[in-house]
């Protein structure tokens, strides 16, 4: 009879055990986020019935609770596990100790290095009620690291504006002049060529990084981040540096010079004909301040570019166009034999900054075209900035070509060879752009043009079709509009509903108007057939623009939780996906289960795979 009783209550707890399984109160969602110090934080985020808990992450030791585990293999981790949500702590009669528990939801986080491949992550918990503890369960996921952000494409530009440098007239000359110097020292002269070079790659980096390493301790990651951020969306700045770009091109068609003061030069060249360290050092100083006239303008660009990027990137760029500039004066400092196989200085010299300056005012653009697609100007469409750069790369081919001369050029007799490519190169992409003008992507300028929608005369398969529902009467679509006709929202609760109602999934594209890398996405991931048919059938999109500068109705206005009042478009969009999907880069893409907004894949970024970013978007069907 014992026996009897005993199997009946084992095959109860069996049936208890199996029943709890089936009704675990808690479920899970991971994604991977990328951090701005490089790293990547694999956060998974549990939803907890009511009237239920589950432990942190303590360890309790033997007599106390079940914590929760997260373990993560597969990458190198960086630091410990946490818990980034509240935690309710309390002393516990029953354990005799202090127990900390969360409810609702809990947010586990591991951060680790960007490395690529698979991360295997799995979780262990145990949830209770107030009458009783289910048994220990577990949940495992794989997911796809990306990989480590890369600035190659930054750092080779300004390896080549550094070499473009050395071939101004105001550096050139100087490399002769240098090398007479180290030949007339009679011991170490490798050596202090060295310490040369270095002495001008410390005199552009260190200003740099000190002034940028103390805005970031001053006021941390995020003040200096919110710095670069005004930088690159604020119209102040933004035509700040188009007209700075504009004189930069006057300067270099010979205008005027920006000039240091004389003082400065005539000290720093008497101190440089010292003898050891102390010269070589004021040798460099006068390299630099000679050379400034020319390379000031170029400078100026690189940094400005590198400042649309995190906080570390304009130090990073201007340390290698420093190397770049400066690696031909230590070698032909090292080994002056190689200045025989060096061309003469010539009018060639002069020609070489005029071409600068024509691509100085092709860059400059872009500046004046992000102010005026944050701010809503309309002053530059797409057809109109492709019109100033069709005219300005065919001033350049007729300038190439001797057809245009300045007053201090010399007349052009002969065309060379290398002068022959670089015609046909220039005139080739001007006659790519000319198709543009009428509706063509031009994916290989795409991240630099304004986006398609702002073209009024389009002829291509990707204009809006007519039997596209009109997007009247839906937010901010007065003034905002998706890529290659698709039709979506802007107001993140407005696309949930229409998911909700049409049982679709909910696809939020966080992007900007200043983004290069989204146009990029649009233009050469999105154009695709097959994704824009998924976008455009199985999907409702929902665009937010983080830098859109358009103040909303105080109804529509946001408090954060330090109490600063947030008004703009961009401000808010930005606020809502940092919040939500602990973002803040562009372009971000999550695909959402719009009634439980539970994410269903990993969320994605910037990857110009379209393969990749088809499987991302059949996933999230599936």
């Amino acid at each position: 009879m014992k026996k009897c009783i005993a199997s009946l209550v084992l095959f109860l707890a069996a049936f208890n055990v199996g029943l709890a399984s089936i009704v675990q109160p808690v479920s899970w969602v991971a994604k991977v986020v990328k951090l701005e110090d490089g790293n990547a934080q694999i956060r998974l985020t549990g939803t907890i019935q009511e009237n239920w808990h589950i432990y942190d992450i303590s360890d309790y030791g033997p007599d106390g609770p079940n914590p929760t585990v997260l373990e993560v293999h597969g990458v190198r981790l960086v630091g410990s596990p946490y818990i980034e949500s509240a935690v309710e702590r309390e002393y516990d009669s029953v354990f005799g100790m202090e127990i900390g528990t969360c409810s609702r939801e809990v947010v586990l986080c591991q951060n680790v290095e960007l490395s690529g491949g698979n991360a295997s992550v799995t979780v262990e918990w145990q949830a209770c009620s107030d009458e009783s503890c289910l048994p220990v369960e577990e949940w495992s996921t794989t997911l796809a690291m990306p990989s480590a952000k890369s600035i190659w494409g930054l750092i080779l530009e300004a390896i080549l504006w550094g070499l473009l440098a050395l071939l101004t007239p105001c550096v050139f000359p100087m490399i002769p002049m240098t090398v007479s110097y180290f030949l007339k020292q009679k011991k170490g002269a490798k050596g202090l060529a060295g310490i040369y070079g270095l002495s001008i790659v410390a005199l552009y980096t260190l200003p740099v990084a000190v002034i940028i390493l103390i805005t970031y301790f001053a006021g941390g990651e995020t003040v200096t981040a919110d710095i670069f951020n005004w930088l690159s969306t604020h119209w102040l700045p933004n035509i700040v540096f188009f007209l700075v770009f504009m004189a930069f091109a006057a300067s270099f068609f010979g205008a005027f010079e920006f000039v240091l003061p004389s003082s400065w030069l005539t000290r720093a060249d008497a101190k440089s004909g010292s003898s050891g360290l102390a010269g070589v050092f004021f040798l460099a100083l006068t390299t630099v301040l000679v050379s400034f006239s020319c390379t000031g303008p170029i400078v100026g660009s690189v940094l400005i570019k590198s400042t649309q990027g995190s906080f570390w990137e304009p130090i990073v760029t201007i340390l290698a166009f420093s190397l770049a500039f400066a690696l031909p004066f230590t070698l032909f400092a090292m080994v002056p034999s190689l200045l025989d196989r060096l061309p003469k200085s010539g009018p060639w010299l002069g020609e070489v900054k005029k071409v600068l300056g024509f691509v100085e005012l092709a860059l400059g653009m872009k500046f004046l075209s992000v102010a005026d697609q944050t701010y809503h100007w309309g002053l530059l469409d797409r057809e109109v900035y492709l019109a100033v750069w069709i005219v300005i790369f065919t001033l350049l081919g007729l300038y190439l070509m001797g057809k245009i001369r300045f007053k201090d050029d010399a007349p052009l007799t002969h065309i060379g060879i290398s002068r022959l490519v670089l015609i046909i190169l220039d005139l080739s992409f001007v006659v790519y752009m000319i198709p543009g003008m009428f509706g063509a992507p031009l994916k290989a300028i795409s991240g630099y043009l304004p986006p398609m929608t702002t073209q009024d005369f389009v002829i291509s398969r990707y204009a809006p079709s007519p039997s596209k529902p009109a997007t009247g009467g839906r937010k901010y679509a007065d003034f905002l509009k998706l890529p290659l006709g698709l039709d979506g929202y802007f107001d993140y609760d407005e696309a949930r509903a229409e998911a909700i109602r049409t049982g679709k999934p909910l696809f939020v594209d966080f992007t900007g108007h200043g983004c290069v890398n989204c146009r990029e996405m649009e233009a050469r991931v999105w154009s695709d057939p097959r994704v824009l048919r998924m976008l455009r059938e199985d999907y409702v999109v929902c665009s937010l623009y983080g830098d859109d500068k358009t103040v909303l109705d105080s109804s529509e206005w946001v408090t954060t939780e330090s109490g600063k009042t947030l008004k703009s478009l961009g401000k808010i969009n930005s606020y809502f996906v940092l919040r939500r999907f602990n973002v803040n880069s562009q372009p971000f893409y999550a695909i959402l289960d719009p009634v439980t907004e539970v994410q269903k894949v990993p969320s994605r970024a910037y990857d110009l795979d379209v393969d990749a970013y088809l499987n991302f978007l059949s996933a999230g069907l599936d």
